[in-house]
């Protein structure tokens, strides 16, 4: 399969502090691609590089092709690139629905001259988006708090949330950052669930930053550990698990 997300020799620095340095992965489309490695190893600075959070100093990053070097997030949000949070970022103070009909852009009723002028057009694409919303909240499994304010869900329903707004788009490639993060084990084999789903039956194609490795193992084929900003090793979990710089990596010499 071609590369969908290609990243070639990027560097960034914060100030004196090289944490990115002459990292090249490349993240095939359709697959779920695991990205671990300790922490500072630079994971997360890559994430915002690549969904163009964040410039690089020097390199390149390309999507299905195309440089998207240093394009701003939001371009590469209607390109179909798209990333959730290690914290969920829900408004709070509306539903679970509603978070889920704010994501599609360029809806008519988000303009005034729409809304006083065509209100029927606006009626007919709120009630698209609306159905739209209800079968996603039934697909991630949070029909039964459809209507609960999102800040008062729990932290393993937010990321469900956080996921389940993708699907509001044409999304392509989504970036997860530590979802398993606070979830507790039944929400968490949920969550796996849909990403598997998503990967299955509409082609989403995943790279996952995560410290939980029982699920990296059931979800990542690739696996790329990430070491002082630079690949390692990439392959299978269990070419990872029983590499001896990935076990030094994690725990030291002595335990090596």
């Amino acid at each position: 399969m071609p590369a969908i997300i290609d990243v070639r020799h990027v560097h960034k620095a914060f100030g004196g502090l090289k944490v990115i340095n002459d990292c090249s992965i490349q993240v095939e489309e359709g697959s779920i691609t695991g990205l671990i490695g300790p922490n500072g190893a630079g994971k997360s600075t890559l994430f915002n590089i690549i969904a163009g959070a964040l410039p690089l100093d020097s390199g390149q990053v390309l999507f299905d092709g195309e440089d998207i070097t240093n394009r701003p997030a939001n371009e590469l949000f209607h390109k179909g690139l798209l990333r959730t949070f290690q914290i969920a970022h829900e408004f709070s103070q509306m539903t679970a629905l509603e978070n889920l009909m704010m994501v599609p852009p360029q809806q008519a009723g988000e303009g005034l001259f729409s809304a006083w002028l065509k209100p029927g057009m606006v009626r007919s694409q709120e009630a698209e988006v609306r159905r739209r919303a209800r079968e996603v909240i039934d697909f991630i499994g949070l029909h039964h708090v459809r209507n609960e304010l999102a800040g008062n869900l729990s932290g393993g329903q937010k990321k469900l949330l956080e996921l389940g707004r993708t699907m509001m788009t044409d999304a392509r490639v989504v970036l997860l950052d530590e979802i398993a993060a606070g979830v507790n084990r039944t929400l968490l084999g949920d969550l796996v669930s849909n990403i598997e789903r998503l990967n299955r039956e509409m082609g989403y194609t995943f790279l996952v930053i995560e410290h939980d490795m029982d699920m990296i193992a059931r979800l990542c084929d690739p696996v790329i550990v990430l070491a002082q900003g630079s690949v390692m090793v990439e392959g299978t979990i269990e070419e990872i698990r029983n590499n001896p710089q990935v076990i030094e990596a994690y725990f030291g010499s002595n335990v090596a």
